[in-house]
């Protein structure tokens, strides 16, 4: 039977929260923290690859993701409001699925976010050399890391701001970048000439130019791009008003994927022949360099360089708060619960972006394949983090239909139903990546992960069991260590 925990950290308004947190985001920051985790490195970097590889059809399959992902986030908001807490989605797999559920998730979005921190980095990395070309790349890894790391000891509130700004850069330019596209389309004023029409999204080989099959396959990298938007879930402890910011945030993910996703795509192919693009390039400074425009393609690279920074901010944000999060739940070393004097988890993020620094070293010894090793491993731990939220949520609702537990303010549409759907969509993503050499190695990854998992477990689970309680033999003192005799002197 499912039982209610109490709620901790829900009060509105108020300085601190039961979890030690200080509520420091307001709500523009919350809806721009929401909106800068739908736009990331995964669109920037990762979508030319995709291109290569699906050409006009990868807008199709940006669409389809987006709407599993939408279902997850309503799924999610319903789960947020019947309980705002910091922990979010490990919180509601320890309550609903059990407590191995809540650790294996806890620890799993860290390493997920540790992973797409280094992604984060290696990417900004690659955008210096734009300018610097001769500045190795681990060497602006490694500044970017050091810089942000400061930025998360600070505060909460400072984060939510930098964050703030970072989320407003990345929307203007796409919003801007579309302007100009349509432009271009519409008055043909550019070195793209007669090349840009929408007839390029269907005449070089049709809409799905190298198979249906081969556009599937690119579901796995769009994936990733989505990862992150579940971060609005773990603003819910530091909101200053989560009952009222966190549905505002998750109701405009629609058009946030119709805009920034669907639409920035389809203007970029239209604007240049799919066959025109590279993986190693992001397609967006591609474009603006064929369009030819004045300082065009330096303006969006530190576009995408923004974008890279925003996400690795995200990611050391995110990993201290989950880090701290299974410490309260004696998931991991306590020392990890402590909090600064600006109430933040300075310990945890410390230990994070340590771990982060290893994509510092992978960039200095293997900087071409840095990326791809990364991604691919943060994309299983998305897939398992998702899989996690339907699950919790399929089982609230059953509690709620039962009335165990009170409905929420928030319910996902389609209720139970629609998290079937999206964990359907998620299984055939997961045998994807199965199927392809290059993503098979983040199931081997897994699989080392799940041991790694269960022995951390059994080691908890003998920590938090209680002292064995033996009654004394007969005859034996009642002082004797260890023994308790049930009966009470005269």
């Amino acid at each position: 039977m499912t039982t209610r925990k109490e709620p901790r950290g829900v009060a509105e308004g108020t300085e601190g929260s039961g979890e030690g947190y200080h509520r420091g985001l307001g709500s523009r920051q919350v809806q721009m923290i929401a909106i800068g985790g739908a736009i990331g490195v995964g669109l920037f970097m990762g979508a030319g690859a995709n291109i290569v590889e699906a050409g006009p059809s990868l807008v199709l399959m940006y669409a389809l993701a987006g709407a599993v992902i939408f279902l997850i986030m309503r799924a999610l908001g319903e789960l947020l409001l019947y309980r705002p807490v910091s922990g979010s989605f490990a919180e509601y797999a320890r309550e609903f699925l059990g407590p191995f559920f809540g650790y294996a998730t806890g620890w799993t979005y860290w390493l997920l976010w540790v992973v797409t921190g280094m992604a984060e980095l290696t990417a900004a990395a690659i955008y210096i050399t734009y300018w610097f070309p001769d500045i190795p790349q681990w060497v602006s890894a490694l500044v970017f890391l050091i810089a942000l790391f400061g930025v998360n000891l600070v505060s909460v509130k400072l984060f939510g701001e930098i964050e703030f700004w970072f989320s407003m850069i990345k929307v203007t330019a796409i919003i801007g970048m579309i302007v100009i596209g349509v432009g271009v389309l519409t008055l043909g004023v550019s070195q793209a000439g007669d090349d840009a029409a929408v007839s390029n999204l269907w005449a070089h080989d049709g809409f799905f130019p190298t198979g249906i099959g081969s556009s599937l396959m690119t579901l796995q990298g769009v994936m990733f791009a989505y990862v992150a938007v579940e971060l609005v879930g773990i603003t819910a402890g530091e909101s200053e008003n989560p009952r009222e910011t966190l549905p505002k945030a998750i109701n405009t993910l629609p058009w946030r994927i119709a805009l920034f996703y669907v639409g920035s795509l389809t203007v970029i192919l239209t604007v240049v022949k799919w066959t025109e693009f590279d993986a190693g390039t992001s397609p967006f400074v591609a474009a603006f360099t064929k369009i030819g425009l004045p300082f065009g393609a330096a303006i969006v690279n530190f576009v995408v360089l923004t974008a890279a920074l925003s996400s690795c901010n995200s990611g050391m944000y995110s990993t201290g708060r989950m880090l701290r999060d299974l410490a309260s739940n004696r998931e991991a070393p306590g020392l990890f619960r402590r909090l600064n004097a600006r109430q933040a988890p300075a310990t945890a993020v410390t230990v994070s972006v340590a771990l982060m620094g290893i994509g510092v070293v992978l960039n200095y010894l293997v900087p071409e394949k840095a990326f791809g090793y990364v991604t691919s491993v943060a994309t299983a731990c998305g897939l398992w983090t998702w899989t996690m939220i339907l699950l919790s949520h399929v089982r609230y609702r059953a509690a709620v239909v039962a009335r165990r537990l009170p409905a929420s303010p928030f319910p996902a549409p389609g209720g139970a139903a629609s998290s079937w759907v999206a964990l359907a969509c998620l299984a055939f993503v997961f045998v994807l990546m199965a199927l392809d050499s290059d993503t098979r190695v983040s199931l081997y990854v897994g699989a080392g992960w799940a041991v790694f998992l269960l022995v951390g477990w059994f080691n908890a689970a003998r920590a938090l069991a209680p002292a064995p309680v033996t009654t004394a033999p007969a005859g034996a003192p009642a002082t004797e260590p260890g023994y308790v005799t049930g009966v009470t002197p005269d």
